[in-house]
């Protein structure tokens, strides 16, 4: 094929060209030139900004880069920071964190996505796994650690026993096995919930106890719960609590006995009505008996009283005492007296500062008063002292803290 002539830039003609010659000249044209061309004004655009191109398609094809923290494979790990998992390039699609004690921590992303805190810090000496995944990947990323045991723990010991029925007098005490120096942490920590509801407020009587009361006695048939959320929670420096349990308890019938000193008698009420009266006798006039308002704590269908552990002395030793139910943690009880005249009950203080009820020896004669008493009673019941002669006893002594008002009470609060 031949070409006559090309018009050169003056407009003037030139020779005439030879086949060879033409394909030489269209040979040094830049490949630029030549795909510019033959390309729409869009691929014009994008070729002249190649490097540009390049990066774009990078970056839309970056891996998303999952970060778990702590670290995966750690074996001591700290149980008192919660856990982050991160993501770089992308969103979070999901994250599960899962405990080999069979709990789990939720938690919540930044508006992002990019961040996953969880709610709760995880557990000391549990070894958790924990699965996320980007949103649009294909896999998951797994991480595994093991947070580290604390090196000095507390519990709390419950009264009343779980599951058990107890009198409307009874309230929950927490007793610590070691000091509490934060015992605002550590009460928050604890709920008491009542069914039917009603306001419950916890009273430190020490470092070491908390006791929990509504405003009044408990109603017959209330449902207690006790919360205890003290795994981790730090009672005192570098010591942590292990415990995270509820238990429940219940309230049964509403009895309430008034021991008169003066009248040395002792009347007994239940769900508001009279059950029995029974003639008693007292502390005498150099071993006074406390008053005020007591709980039953203890029960005893025969137990060993020896005045050497009051500081009495050697004053008696009796191996057989029936019927005895503590009052105060320093010994007071109200008891069965089988070695005293029957001619005392009713008439004379005589003890040592117990409440007596006539009684036989062995504890098995229904028909006394002290074996009546017993039998009708139960942990938790109220037993009100007045005319003793003595002051009113210490909140902190036994189960007693109802000789508080209301507004001292809840001055015991930490929180």
């Amino acid at each position: 094929m031949g070409v006559q002539h090309i018009s050169n830039g003056s407009g003037r003609q030139s020779g005439t060209w030879s086949r060879r010659g033409i394909l030489t000249a269209l040979g040094a044209v830049p490949a630029g030139a030549a795909l510019a061309g033959c390309s729409s004004s869009a691929d014009a655009s994008a070729a002249t900004d190649g490097k540009g191109a390049t990066a774009s398609v990078k970056s839309a094809t970056k891996k998303a880069t999952i970060t778990v923290t702590p670290v995966s494979g750690t074996k001591k790990a700290e149980f008192t920071t919660p856990v982050v998992v991160t993501v770089a390039d992308g969103t979070l699609a999901s994250v599960t964190v899962a405990g080999n004690d069979g709990s789990t921590l939720s938690g919540t992303f930044d508006d992002a996505k990019t961040k996953w805190t969880s709610a709760k810090n995880p557990y000391s000496g549990t070894k958790y796994t924990v699965t996320a995944k980007a949103q649009g990947a294909a896999d998951e990323t797994v991480a595994t650690f093991t947070t580290k045991s604390p090196g000095e723990t507390f519990i709390g010991y419950f009264t009343p026993e779980a599951d058990s029925t107890s009198g409307v007098g009874m309230p929950v005490s927490i007793n610590f096995t070691h000091a509490v120096a934060d015992r605002a942490t550590v009460q928050k920590a604890i709920t008491v919930t009542a069914e039917p509801e009603v306001e419950v407020v916890g009273h430190w009587f020490s470092d070491t106890r908390l006791d929990f009361r509504p405003e009044t006695y408990w109603a017959s048939g209330t449902k207690i719960t006790l919360s205890l959320d003290l795994k981790d929670v730090e009672g005192s420096d570098g010591v942590y609590g292990v415990q995270s349990k509820d238990v429940t308890f219940h309230i049964g019938r509403a009895q309430i006995s008034t021991v008169d000193l003066s009248a040395k008698e002792m009347v007994v009420r239940r769900d508001g009505a009279t059950l029995a009266t029974y003639p008693v006798s007292g502390g005498n006039a150099q071993h006074t008996t406390w008053s005020g308002i007591m709980v039953i704590s203890e029960r005893f269908k025969q137990t060993r009283m020896e005045s050497s552990t009051v500081g009495l002395g050697d004053e008696y030793d009796i191996s057989d005492v029936p019927h005895a139910q503590r009052l105060t943690t320093s010994g007071t009880f109200v008891h069965g007296n089988y070695w005293a005249s029957t001619a005392v009950f009713g008439h004379e203080n005589t003890s040592h500062g117990c409440v007596g009820l006539h009684d036989a020896k062995g504890a098995s004669d229904s028909s006394v008063a002290g074996y009546k008493f017993y039998e009708s009673s139960m942990l938790g019941d109220v037993v009100i002292v007045k005319n003793s002669g003595e002051k009113t006893v210490e909140a902190s002594n036994g189960l007693n803290g109802w000789n508080l008002s209301w507004a001292d009470w809840k001055a015991g609060s930490a929180v």
